[in-house]
């Protein structure tokens, strides 16, 4: 039987993070950057489905698909960087969408399901966080 390499996997665990927080995030932010620049256009159509108003669904959702993916691609603070992209993913999934075939469900869910992983792994060594940290992940 073959022994494993900790080390080894470790060095591809962190370089896999790495290549799905930058994959994630740069994708992630072909949604958020339009609503930023379109932001004036967008607020008073925007979806409201807590009741707060459209323009503050919109910048909530703006604070996380562009600047919650900027701080996963730095790898900075990820793991609560994901949580606000976690909930605009369910969201998305379970109202925007809802009513809607899978194939309009399918891309956020595979967001939401990186972004769990994320959560729970923490963005590796191959970021910003880990420059600031005293234990490197």
């Amino acid at each position: 039987m073959k022994t494993i390499d900790r080390n080894l996997n470790g060095k591809f665990l962190d370089l896999a993070l790495l290549l799905l927080r930058l994959q994630a995030g740069f994708l992630m932010l072909t949604h958020g950057y339009p609503k930023l620049t379109n932001f004036g256009d967008r607020m008073d159509k925007f979806a409201d489905p807590f009741g707060l108003g459209s323009p503050f669904s919109l910048a909530l959702v703006v604070f996380a698909e562009f600047v919650c993916s900027i701080l996963v691609i730095l790898g900075f603070k990820v793991r609560l960087a994901v949580i606000p992209l976690m909930i605009t993913m369910l969201i998305v999934i379970f109202h925007a969408h809802w009513d809607d075939p899978f194939g309009r469900k399918e891309l956020p869910i595979m967001f939401l399901g990186i972004y769990i992983v994320l959560l729970l792994l923490g963005a590796g060594k191959y970021g910003i966080g880990s420059i600031f940290s005293k234990k490197r992940i």
